[in-house]
């Protein structure tokens, strides 16, 4: 079957909640919200990004499940994608599978990413689907409660 993207659903916004709850998941991805067990804060900020004429958001579908998000919204003056697999989904070429299928749905470029210097899995994405480092930056964490690298990437083709 492999990956599909859809609509968002409020049952996604669920299942990325509890996919966003997972400790090693929020390390990683590092710019995560400040509580990761806030359900209301949660809803709330879906409820803004779905109701956000400029932003674009697709729930990640594999094989029937649910297993993360993508989208783009307008941050800091330009576009910016944004992608989360479930962690038990990790290492299977899906956040790659999604990212491409949501760049072929979303044409629109330059188009921005950032990432924590050490979020390998990451890197390696953005790379595979074409984006290229064009600065770095430094910003307060509040998966990690510190100040963490970030690569910024873009994408012009």
């Amino acid at each position: 079957m492999g990956v599909e993207l859809r609509e968002v659903t409020a049952a996604d916004v669920l299942a990325f909640f509890e996919h966003q709850r997972d400790p090693e998941a929020v390390r990683m991805a590092a710019f995560t919200s400040a509580d990761p067990s806030d359900r209301a804060a949660f809803l709330v900020r879906w409820a803004r990004i779905l109701a956000d004429e400029s932003a674009v958001a697709r729930t990640v579908v594999f094989d029937g499940d649910v297993v993360g998000h993508v989208g783009s919204s307008t941050r800091l003056g330009g576009p910016e994608v944004t992608c989360w697999i479930d962690r038990e989904h990790w290492g299977k070429g899906l956040a790659t599978a999604a990212l491409e299928l949501f760049l072929a749905e979303q044409p629109l470029r330059p188009l921005y990413a950032r990432t924590a210097v050490d979020n390998l899995g990451s890197l390696r994405v953005l790379a595979k689907c074409g984006f290229v480092a064009v600065g770095e930056d430094v910003g307060f964490a509040r998966g990690r409660g510190e100040d963490v690298e970030e690569f910024i990437l873009r994408l012009d083709r």
